[in-house]
């Protein structure tokens, strides 16, 4: 039995060990420079100061005034004020809906963006490279297909355009030919370390991701095997342990190979640990699917139509000072408005335009719809399911626990009432397997640099015991293919002999 374990394990380790090795390098990368991504807080930063027209608002947006609506935002564009809106998914299909219903306006005329033009492209470059602090004019505009940065956000903001910034930092930023929003920007240091971290990390390079069915089966099936050999690992392992003759039981072998079979005991579980949690990061087969956030998201809103929104927009006289967005916030079928500046900073507005604050009552009367609510609590401290992971988490923050069969945990935002994290039990469990076990992202350890004193040297030793593993089965095949070629030059000697022999 043992054999033919071995042999799996050996010739898997030289296939999959050789990735699960990269898998471990480039953790090392991704524990401190992440995959480029715009993040929400670069989105407002970069930002222009809003400037609503003069006139007040356009009456001549061709909106039916009960069209349903799920978001409604303004913000600036080229130097124009821009409504920008989210129709909601009506009976007919949601893609014949999208092209019908115009998604962005123009509220210095009132008139639908149909195309994006090149010199709105070239202003929204401009303007978010001013409100970035990117030190260097826009030095080239070209229109891009799907990349390795952009292969999660091109198809639906194609047609793509990147602007390259002279700041000597290799500043990128890509446009989006729909919208004139900017979608993604990296720089030269994290596209360099984006292709020794994430890239193989995730086994992301583009040919594989531009086709999402066929990375998922590709990272579950490596991740399975990964996890198979790690099994296989830790079974050898413990069949070759012996008893020496003081009677301690240790390993038979020497050197490389006794720094392996000793460390892949003691680390081989932590091994599979994470290479286990990275599978179920893919959620196969559906089984910690979570709907934790859809319907409580709608219930908590309620309702929205344009004529709410234009109405809303209407009563706004003056801005708070530095706004650079204003957002439709929806709370129990009544419509408020957030003014949000550059730095995240929101100021709740009513439909009359005036602050209102959201208060406790409120919130609980925005609540009704579930069956109970178990706790409310403001919350001015992260706890184990809200928490910064790589982006900061807003705080103070509201936590309604619910009494239903799931025990949702709903973190709503004390600002605007918009939900901001929602966790079913099968969010909570995802959070444990994947989080948990796969970032260690643990009480206690969270805080850096503890967590980097304790991740750190783990790491090094899984990543030994996945390297001598996979130099160990190289170097065996290496081996045995010389045995086998001076046996064939043995017989072939032997054969030449037999034959000047009988001559």
């Amino acid at each position: 039995m043992l054999k033919p374990i071995l042999f799996l394990h050996r010739w898997l380790g030289i296939i999959v060990g050789l990735l699960m090795t990269i898998w471990c390098l480039s953790g090392f990368v991704m524990m401190y420079v992440d995959y480029p991504r715009l993040t929400p807080a670069e989105q407002l930063q970069g930002l222009a100061p809003l400037r609503l027209p003069t006139a007040g608002m356009p009456e001549g947006i061709d909106l039916p005034g009960d069209t349903a609506l799920t978001a409604a935002r303004v913000e600036m564009m080229a130097g124009r004020p821009v409504l920008r809106i989210s129709p909601k998914a009506g009976p007919e299909p949601v893609i014949a809906q999208m092209r019908t219903t115009p998604t962005a306006f123009d509220l210095s005329s009132g008139r639908p963006f149909e195309a994006i033009s090149r010199y709105d492209v070239e202003g929204a470059a401009k303007s978010f490279g001013k409100q970035m602090g990117i030190d260097g004019d826009v030095a080239s505009i070209t229109e891009t297909q799907m990349d390795q940065w952009t292969v999660q956000t091109y198809r639906r903001n194609a047609p793509l355009f990147r602007a390259d910034y002279a700041d000597g930092r290799g500043t990128q930023a890509y446009i989006s030919g729909k919208t004139g929003e900017i979608v993604q920007d990296t720089t030269r240091f994290e596209r360099f370390w984006g292709w020794l971290g994430a890239v193989p990390h995730w086994l992301y390079p583009t040919i594989i991701r531009q086709d999402g069915a066929l990375w998922t089966q590709v990272v579950i099936w490596t991740s399975s095997t990964g996890a198979f050999l790690t099994v296989t690992g830790l079974w050898v392992g413990i069949a070759r342990l012996r008893r020496k003759r003081d009677g301690s039981i240790g390993s038979p072998f020497r050197g490389i190979w006794w720094w392996h079979h000793i460390f892949g005991l003691f680390f081989g579980i932590l091994t599979l640990t994470w290479v286990t949690s990275g599978l179920l990061s893919m959620n196969p087969g559906g089984f910690l699917d979570s709907e934790a956030g859809f319907i409580e998201r709608e219930q908590l809103a309620g309702s929205m139509q344009w004529q709410q929104v234009a109405g809303a927009l209407a009563q706004i006289r003056t801005l708070p000072a530095q706004t650079v967005r204003l957002d439709a916030a929806p709370l129990n079928g009544r419509l408020f408005l957030t003014a949000v500046n550059a730095k995240g900073d929101a100021i709740r507005l009513g439909a009359d335009g005036r602050p209102a604050p959201l208060g406790e009552t409120e919130l609980r009367a925005a609540l009704a719809w579930a069956p109970g609510v178990a706790s409310l609590d403001l919350l001015r401290a992260e706890d184990a399911y809200y928490y910064a992971h790589k982006q900061p988490a807003k705080l103070p923050v509201w936590r309604a626990i619910l009494t239903d069969a799931e025990q949702t945990r709903l973190y709503i935002d004390p600002q605007s009432g918009r939900l901001l994290r929602a966790y079913d039990s099968n969010g909570r469990i995802y959070r444990w397997a994947m989080h948990g076990l796969h970032s260690l992202d643990l009480p206690g350890l969270r805080s850096r640099p503890i967590w980097d004193l304790v991740v750190v040297p783990l790491l090094a030793l899984v990543t030994l015991i996945c390297g001598t593993g996979t130099w160990m089965g190289i170097d065996k095949v290496r081996r045995d293919v010389r045995k086998s070629r001076n046996r064939r030059r043995r017989r072939k000697a032997a054969r030449l002999a037999a034959l000047e022999a009988a001559a």
